[in-house]
């Protein structure tokens, strides 16, 4: 039998574990409620302190890539050098940005040009303003501050802070303000270039050994570009913009879309622009951690920063420098030898490409100031400058001929002075007689060319001062076969711009006649030498290019990388004409340098590479104030060698020359002599 006590024992301990589970629900139910009223009450303000505190990201640029021309040698490198950059940091003041400056100042000196003379009074005043803030309050009523949020309180005091107050600033106190100024361009975590000209060793190490002292400062190498062949082919490949330049205004959202910074540098003029997606590098990308004051309590490099990749260009830098010289030192000796009928010789251009495959081996534009008497590089005239260039154009002009059906191969034409009625008599530079197709190119006939275009015109029976009747639509006719051949059109060269040259409006018969012979419409250097590389490679049209290869950086940073892209040849159009009126256009051209009538022969001919081609002059009036000044010329030179299997085309053009009427000849000999003896090296 069970005894009493024992029953008792039995019946309490179910009552307390009771109670204990009791105390554990309403424990449980305490905290579920309080999560709740986290949760639901509280979860808004306490999210917006977890994201206070969540993570940031910033890109860092790195050095673009380097061009280098087809033999592997530098035309565009980087320069490092030292620099001194400001990251600021969340919600910063411009009490505590002034601070850094100040300290700052110590160790760094800002007193070149570049920085004291960039300072306004706006930076004068600001600079007052954070230095004595109560009074820059005072002088505002409390009125006005009511009616005024706070920018537009701060730009009011800044109007009424008189100029004598910032106008006896020391130089100490100048240099803190330029250091201010370029912190206040600083966007947060993204880093600002303070200094990065001229940025000693000592500054460097000092500021290195400080910047616990300096928050939001660094000390880095920068980086600018150099050139090691100096201003040759420099218009070509082009500048950058500079740090306080930043992405142009005009293409921010261009820019801002594709992952820049306002203060990024990017290309903004030739190769750098044309290729700036290929130069630009791939950005480090850095994690901040900031808490939630701002403050930055760790970073760490997600990606990996990599500098651009290379450009390995068609330009033989070797044959650049030569043919510039070849022609300064041409230009040189017809302006010393007849100074005052060349008096307004002021440039030649000359492009040097491959027919075949459309690389561009030189190009080369020199200017000549007459006051100065210094030349100067103006490379890319040869794609910007057109010209009218004369004679040079009757290949296109006798293919546009065959094509048309106005003449048929070997058709002869008496060379004799041309006038239609109500306009000025037209010849040849002499009468010739008697010449047929290959003989109006080798002694350039113009008196053939306007048979061809008054037939095109659909007039058959010209008669000697009599009205003709004309279909103006050959103006387009011709202009179409030109175009087929590059002349009037867009080459398609890789360059952020080119001219396609002035198309003359007055549709006249003798604008038709000019037209014909290339007195009327103008065309660019890279335009005639693709027509000339057009002819010489059969009637292929190829895209003329400065690209050759892209390439992959390499870590260490010299020599060239694996190949990530190549610019392969692209035949843009095959002309209408066929082989046969081709051949006949070629062996005409080849008349003009190597038969004893050719009107180049004398600088040719004796050549062992065999070259042909066409000479080309036009008439250019100069005019003052609307007064005629001089009667100049405008010489051309197209040509390519060798003849059978052309490597080289050129097309050469001289405004402006008043005396000394083969210059053209010249510089088209002394490129041809630089390819060759270059490729025998």
């Amino acid at each position: 039998m069970v005894s009493k006590k024992k029953k008792q024992k039995k019946s309490q301990l179910p009552f307390r574990l009771n109670i204990l589970f009791f105390i554990v629900f309403l424990l449980f139910s305490a905290l579920v409620l309080q999560l709740g009223v986290v949760q639901i009450l509280n979860g808004e303000t306490f999210q917006a302190e977890i994201d206070r505190t969540t993570n940031d990201y910033t890109k860092i640029s790195v050095p673009r890539g380097k061009m280098y021309d087809r033999d592997g040698d530098l035309i565009v490198g980087n320069d490092a050098e030292y620099s001194i950059t400001y990251t600021p940091e969340k919600g910063i003041q411009a009490e505590n940005r002034l601070k850094v400056a100040e300290k700052l100042a110590e160790y760094i000196s800002m007193d070149s040009e570049k920085y004291l003379d960039g300072i306004t009074k706006q930076n004068k005043k600001d600079y007052w303003y954070v230095n004595n803030t109560e009074e820059a309050r005072d002088l505002l009523s409390q009125k006005e501050e009511e009616e005024m949020d706070n920018g537009e309180q701060y730009h009011e005091i800044i109007d009424r802070i008189s100029e004598d107050k910032v106008d006896d600033y020391s130089k100490q106190q100048l240099e803190v303000i330029a250091i201010k100024k370029e912190m206040d361009k600083a966007m947060t975590l993204t880093p600002q270039v303070i200094k990065n000209e001229g940025v000693t060793s000592e500054e460097f190490a000092r500021v290195s050994a400080r910047l616990d002292e300096l928050p939001g400062i660094n000390a880095t190498t920068d980086w600018n570009r150099e050139y090691p062949y100096d201003g040759t082919f420099r218009d070509f490949a082009g500048s950058i913009t500079s740090e306080s330049q930043g992405i142009p205004k005009d293409k921010e959202d261009y820019y801002l879309s594709r992952g820049y910074n306002r203060n990024d540098r990017v290309g903004n003029s030739g190769l750098e622009e044309q290729y700036e997606g290929v130069l630009r590098g791939r950005k480090e990308k850095i994690k901040y951690t900031t808490d939630k004051n701002g403050t930055i309590v760790g970073s760490d490099v997600v990606v990996e920063g990599q500098r651009g990749k290379d450009l390995v260009l068609t330009v033989d830098m070797e044959l650049q420098k030569k043919i510039d010289e070849v022609i300064r030192d041409e230009m040189k000796t017809a302006i010393q030898k007849y100074p005052v009928e060349n008096r307004y010789l002021d440039r030649a251009m000359a492009v040097a490409m491959n027919p075949q495959t459309g690389e561009i081996l030189a190009a080369s534009g020199q200017r000549y100031d007459h006051e100065e008497h210094e030349f100067s590089n103006i490379g890319t005239s040869t794609i910007y400058n057109a010209n009218a260039p004369g004679s040079s154009v009757k290949g296109a002009t006798m293919l546009a001929g065959y094509q048309s059906g106005a003449i048929s191969p070997g058709q002869s034409f008496y060379d004799r002075p041309i006038k239609i009625k109500g306009t000025d008599e037209k010849s040849s530079w002499k009468n010739l007689g008697y010449v047929n197709d290959y003989q109006a190119l080798e002694q350039s006939s113009n008196v053939y060319m306007f048979f061809i275009a008054m037939r095109m015109a659909g007039e058959y029976n010209y008669q000697y001062n009599e009205p003709v009747n004309f279909d103006y639509a050959a103006f387009d006719e011709m202009r179409n076969y030109f175009g087929q051949f590059g002349m009037g059109v867009p080459t398609g060269v890789d360059f952020p711009y080119e001219s396609t040259g002035y198309q003359g409006s007055n549709p006249s018969a003798g604008n038709l006649l000019d037209l014909a012979i290339g007195q009327y419409d103008t065309y660019t250097t890279m335009q005639m030498a693709q027509y000339v590389s057009t002819i010489a490679n059969d009637g292929y049209r190829v895209r003329p290019h400065f690209m050759k290869e892209i390439r992959n950086p390499v870590p260490h940073e010299e020599g060239l990388g694996p190949i990530y892209k190549s610019n392969n040849t692209e035949v843009m159009n095959r002309v209408q004409m066929s082989d046969s009126q081709i051949d006949r256009v070629q062996a005409g051209f080849h008349r003009v340098f190597q038969s004893p009538n050719g009107t180049a022969s004398r600088h040719f001919a004796d050549k062992p590479y065999d070259a042909a081609g066409k000479t080309g002059t036009a008439e250019y009036d100069v005019y003052e104030n609307g007064e005629l000044k001089a009667s100049t010329e405008n010489l051309a030179l197209v040509g390519y060698a060798p003849y059978d299997n052309p490597e080289v085309a050129f097309a050469v053009m001289v405004p402006k020359v008043g005396e000394n009427n083969d210059i053209n000849h010249k510089i088209g000999k002394g490129i041809l002599d630089a390819y060759f003896e270059n490729k025998d090296e």
